[in-house]
């Protein structure tokens, strides 16, 4: 959408022009349809959005194609006795296991799970008096599940099992923990957050939509429209949904997101339509005047965001593949509305848009001072000024400041999602702390090795023998496990024939055999130097490496390859847009460098916060793991950055404005700053208002979510658009608006600007 100006003979300056486009005199002039239209599509949205969170999934953080999940494929399809997915831990009502009626009712409840839908094997202890499976008061034992099909139907099937078995029948006390049960309780959390999220945003922001406009009309409108673009976004993800794999955390982020942009955006709308109303321009012309140049702005910024997701579909991970879908999907969204939407509105109401001004007095007040004082006395312009008087001190002082808060990401450690990412009372998370407790052995996470198209291996076959033999020996290895016996340290321990029987059905199946081997250290993320060292022993054929300490090898590994071409992306989409959007070459590179700047610094905070478990009373009580997971970053950084460019590009579009209608580089900083300031502060509150519900979630993922992107907002609210921007600037001096010949050419023949 390219701004149109007229050229005024006596000043010299350049100032939009009010006559409307084709598409905007119609949506001017059929305003009314324009809004019945609106509401009927916000209706349909709704109604086809109603069950967009039944159609999502937790998980899906990792590669399917990665070689850790492929071995967990190949396990779950055709070895029976490979690792369980879901875990009961059910406990005597009186006396112990061996009780009889105890007895009775753990065989019972044993056959009725076997006889389940969608469960492949069953391990009781019950049916197999295994002593591992009993804890060591006897008070409780365990049956260990492993559920067919996909992520998404274990845990259909988990939820099926756990409202079975959600009464106490007085026998027996059952409990569940896993990784479906964990997978269904993140759902349910995040659903539940959702709603609560919901109920604390909507008021908080009109609070500071009234503070900001004082009237309840204007502070209304943007709102309207950011309940237009949640309903919008159900829709979106709903469609999504029956596409390709979507991350229930999208209902949680992406509604957030498209709610906090088009607030933002319509609060630009309306801010530069009342700015023209106070100038003395007409309704229609102030319309005009407000679409041709926030309403471009507006578009401008959503296709920034739009680009910074983008980065997102690069890597394989669905979780960040459905959440840079979704993202894109509302951005669009939330701006084609706030375009649409937000003229029709103004139109509609016109001079009554400053009715019910609650602030009235304290308005006038305001008003009289600026008038009496003029711009140049005003908190943003005289912030600017004072920056600029100082840029080299402000420059390194800040700069300083900011690398301090970088420091802590040098020590980052990357994990996986586990039962800790759920509130510490929470039944799944408890169960599974008693199952660490109470059954060590249970509760080993073993690499696992799958030697796949293997028949059943007979106990001391020699290949299988010398290597797990061989790997009982590498360093950080406590035991091996496999058809052929129990390996430590090189050698074996003598098996029983009943022994020989459990380890054949575990490890065999008609599609080969696998290894369990148990490292040293408990984390998977001090495991990884073992699965790079088994991945190097030579095997006695193909064999797949997986478990947990892998699945965080393969994916540290991906984000490492993919990560150069997501920042080039970012990098490369960004440096072309503000170069179109401004005509310079070194405008672009210092956003870029700036933004990058403060998004190490919120990183080196996440690590701070959540791996390290500082300051857990400021976010929320929350259970430190001493990692962060690996595709939080990511996430973070991608959304951040976009919402970064947000700012920039209307930060940028006034002071360009005020630079080609002929003021100096430093006077246009300082006026584009002072009219800009209070608007990007109270765009910042509503986004930070949304993104500090999400902190305030109950799930660990969530919190760093929202933390880190309320951080990376205020740091660019404040200390980069109020400090490092006039600084850089006006160092830069004229140099800021360089561009060689040929770019300008380039530029000039775009239109992106005049």
């Amino acid at each position: 959408m390219a701004t149109t100006v007229v050229h005024h003979e006596r000043s010299g300056k350049c100032e939009p022009e009010t006559e409307a486009g084709p598409l905007l005199r119609l949506l001017l002039r059929r305003r009314g349809l324009v809004l019945l239209a609106s509401l009927l599509l916000m209706i349909l949205a709704g109604v086809a959005g109603r069950d967009a969170g039944d159609k999502l999934t937790s998980g899906a953080y990792l590669d399917p194609s990665a070689e850790s999940q492929r071995a967990a494929a190949l396990l779950t399809q055709e070895f029976p006795g490979g690792p369980p997915n879901l875990i009961l831990i059910a406990e005597a009502g009186k006396g112990t296991v061996e009780s009889p009626a105890t007895l009775a009712s753990g065989r019972e409840l044993t056959a009725q799970l076997a006889e389940t839908p969608g469960v492949g094997a069953v391990h009781s202890y019950w049916a197999t008096p295994d002593p591992s499976l009993r804890a060591d008061d006897g008070r409780s034992a365990l049956i260990a599940l492993q559920l067919t099909g996909g992520e998404h139907a274990a845990q259909e099937t988990a939820a099926r099992i756990i409202d079975d078995l959600g009464e106490d029948s007085g026998t027996l006390r059952v409990s569940a923990t896993g990784p479906a049960a964990v997978g269904l309780a993140v759902d349910e959390q995040a659903e539940s957050d959702l709603v609560s999220a919901e109920m604390v945003t909507l008021p908080i922001t009109l609070l500071v939509l009234l503070l900001v406009f004082g009237s309840a009309i204007a502070a209304g409108l943007p709102l309207l429209v950011g309940a237009g673009a949640v309903v919008g976004t159900l829709a979106v993800l709903g469609l999504l949904a029956e596409a390709t794999t979507m991350s229930t955390y999208a209902l949680n982020l992406t509604t957030a997101l498209g709610f906090g942009l088009a607030v933002d955006y319509s609060l630009f709308l309306v801010t530069r339509f009342r700015e023209e109303r106070r100038a003395g321009r007409s309704v229609e012309s102030s319309v005009v005047i407000a679409v041709r140049t926030a309403g471009r702005t507006v578009v401008f910024s959503a296709v920034t965001v739009a680009l910074s997701l983008s980065a997102l579909l690069l890597f394989p991970m669905p979780f960040l593949r459905s959440l840079g879908f979704a993202g894109i999907a509302v951005t669009a969204l939330a701006a084609v509305t706030a375009v649409v939407v937000v003229p029709a509105l103004l139109a509609l109401v016109g001079h009554r848009l400053d009715r019910v001004d609650l602030f009235a007095p304290i308005r006038r007040r305001f008003t009289r001072r600026r008038a009496r004082v003029g711009e140049d006395r005003l908190t943003w312009h005289r912030i600017a000024a004072l920056v600029m008087r100082r840029p080299v001190l402000i420059l390194v002082s800040v700069s300083a400041v900011l690398i301090l808060l970088v420091l802590p990401f040098a020590g980052v450690r990357f994990g996986l999602l586990d039962h800790r990412t759920l509130p510490a009372d929470h039944p799944v998370a408890k169960t599974a702390e008693r199952l660490a407790r109470d059954y060590p052995s249970a509760a080993e996470d073993p690499i696992t090795v799958v030697v796949p198209g293997r028949e059943a291996t007979p106990v001391g076959e020699d290949e299988l023998d010398q290597y797990a033999a061989r790997l009982s020996t590498l360093p950080g290895v406590a035991t091996v496990e496999t058809v052929t016996g129990r390996y430590v340290d090189g050698q074996t321990t003598a098996t029983t024939g009943q022994q020989a029987d459990r380890l054949n059905a575990s490890y065999t199946s008609a599609a080969g055999t696998w290894v369990a081997v148990t490292p040293s250290a408990a984390d998977p993320a001090d495991a990884r130097s073992v699965v790079r060292d088994i991945r190097d022993q030579p095997a006695p054929g193909p064999v797949l490496v997986g478990g947990s300490a892998a699945t965080l090898v393969d994916a540290t590994d991906t984000i490492a390859d993919r990560l150069p071409w997501a920042l080039g992306v970012i990098a490369l989409s960004t440096f072309v847009l503000l170069f179109l959007f401004t005509g310079s070459l070194l405008i672009p590179l210092k956003a870029i460098v700036t933004n990058l700047l403060s998004l190490s610094a919120t990183f080196g905070a996440l690590v701070y916060v959540f791996q390290e478990g500082n300051l857990r009373w400021l976010v929320g009580d929350f259970t430190p793991t001493g990692t962060l997971e690996t595709t939080l970053p990511v996430l973070v950084f991608c959304i951040a950055f976009g919402l970064s460019m947000d700012y920039e590009v209307f930060l940028l579009s006034r002071i360009t404005e005020a630079h080609r209608n002929g003021a100096t580089t430093t006077e246009a900083v300082a006026q584009g700053l002072q009219r800009t300031g209070g608007l990007i502060t109270a765009a910042a509150a509503i986004l930070v208002t949304v993104f500090l519900a999400l902190a305030a979630s109950n799930l660990t993922a969530l919190k760093v979510i929202g933390v880190g992107l309320t951080l990376a907002v205020v740091l660019d609210a404040t200390i980069v658009r109020g400090l490092l921007v006039p600084a850089i600037m006006r160092l830069a001096g004229e140099a800021n608006w360089w561009a060689p010949a040929p770019l300008r050419r380039l530029h000039n023949r775009l239109g992106l600007t005049d």
